[in-house]
């Protein structure tokens, strides 16, 4: 049997045994909007909690709009110039209005890529700035978190008069969901702070993870956080498969995201009746799958799926290749996850830049084995980042199905990290 994966920009169809396959898990249907401009603008004006965007507009010296980076495939174009239509309708000139990219600790995205991003007009018109999580002097210390953290935002969003964020939401596997909060922490937060937030301390609780919120230590210091550095206006959307725009939801922070949540996870829990041996999977395309570092989690959304023991593989292009110097350094360096683990839980420990996506893919080593399949990286890169590379999608499914047996069943989840599996 055929299935397309998602995979890169243009897809993978990929050649599968029937006879193996136990299910292949998609996203419940939802139905794209057939005004997406017409939606975000009846969001902005009549919004959830709080008084819409124009009124709250009113009278301001300055607006900051946070968008999301590169790594997530959010309509900007789409919803940009109806917010910033508001803004200007309420007497905003185009100079006191600054987007800002929510890098979190990603590299800053800048020239053609910005362009894809928001679109040339909005470039060639506004101010459009990066997040730097590492440049000190770019952050405003806002006091401490109930947990003793010193929390630590861009300056350019604390000291803007209205704080607008946008966002995508979509299963995260560290935060339970993304958007809302989380664009402002991590995204916004100074690496003084991520240390905390991507730290083992949170990390490894079992509450860390998809589809969860109450209880999720990561979602609790992120609400923290929004609290400290203020937000006055939050739109997200829910996308589907062909990235159409599904859901807006837009108004105060904390009821639109939930708003927003509720949609979202009526579309990506998908029933899976019982975990198999090896579960087939992607990082959902480009932009999630430019690197290794993006694609774990996509390994980390399967694991609902699979059986102790058994083998994820995942389809990934990794078009920009395993990641950031440091996450590279630590795969290659590392003999196995345990070792890993164990280097990161001894006392005295120096916190590194990324150490937090090696621990998210220890997460899935501690279950199974990983198969990568790559038109990005070799094989031979990939056998050095604790997986195992493999030529190609058939390839690694007949050698996995073999390893694990004649009964060895096999998932399909071609979305990737946006569909959560789901006994219930």
């Amino acid at each position: 049997m055929q299935i397309e994966l998602e995979y890169g920009r243009s897809g993978l169809t990929v050649e599968l045994p029937e006879e193996r396959v136990q299910s292949v898990l998609r996203l419940n249907p939802a139905s794209p909007l057939p005004d997406e401009s017409g939606t975000v603008l009846a969001a902005l004006r009549s919004p959830l909690g709080t008084a819409p965007l124009r009124d709250l507009a009113a009278g301001r010296r300055d607006a900051v709009i946070v968008i999301c980076d590169v790594t997530r495939p959010v309509p900007n174009q789409v919803i940009l110039p109806q917010i910033i239509g508001e803004l200007e309708a309420a007497g905003l000139p185009s100079e006191a209005i600054t987007i800002l990219v929510a890098t979190g600790n990603h590299r800053p995205n800048e020239g053609a890529e910005l362009v894809e991003m928001v679109g040339q007009e909005i470039v060639d018109r506004y101010r459009v700035v990066n997040h730097h999580s590492e440049a000190d002097d770019e952050q405003a210390y806002l006091g401490d978190s109930s947990t003793g953290v010193g929390i630590y935002v861009d300056k350019t969003y604390v000291e803007a008069d209205l704080k607008i964020i946008t966002g995508l939401i979509e299963p995260h596997f560290m935060a339970g969901y993304s958007g809302g909060r989380k664009i402002v922490c991590p995204g916004l937060i100074s690496f003084k702070s991520v240390y905390y937030f991507h730290s083992p301390a949170l990390l490894e609780s079992d509450r860390a993870t998809n589809g969860v919120l109450d209880g999720n230590p990561l979602h609790e210091f992120a609400l923290e956080v929004c609290a400290a550095a203020g937000v006055d206006f939050n739109l997200n959307v829910v996308i589907d498969e062909q990235r159409r725009i599904c859901g807006v939801f837009a108004g105060e922070l904390a009821q639109a995201h939930a708003a927003g949540v509720a949609f979202c996870d009526r579309v990506s829990r998908v029933h899976c009746a019982e975990p198999a041996e090896v579960v087939l999977t992607t990082s959902a395309g480009y932009p999630l799958d430019a690197t290794l570092y993006q694609a774990v989690k996509g390994m980390v959304g399967a694991l609902p799926a699979l059986k102790p023991g058994g083998t994820v593989i995942i389809a990934a292009e990794l078009s920009e290749g395993i990641g950031s110097p440091e996450f590279r350094d630590m795969l290659f360096e590392a003999a196995d996850h345990q070792s890993f683990m164990d280097m990161i839980l001894a006392p005295g420990h120096t916190f590194t830049k990324d150490q937090w996506e090696v621990e998210m893919l220890c997460r899935v080593l501690r279950r199974g084995d990983v198969m990568v399949v790559s038109s990005g990286l070799s094989v031979e890169e990939l056998d050095r980042c604790l997986v195992k590379g493999m030529p190609t999608v058939e390839a690694a499914v007949e050698a996995a199905l073999a390893k694990h047996g004649p009964d060895a069943r096999l998932i399909v989840i071609p979305s990737g990290p946006y569909c959560i599996p789901s006994g219930s």
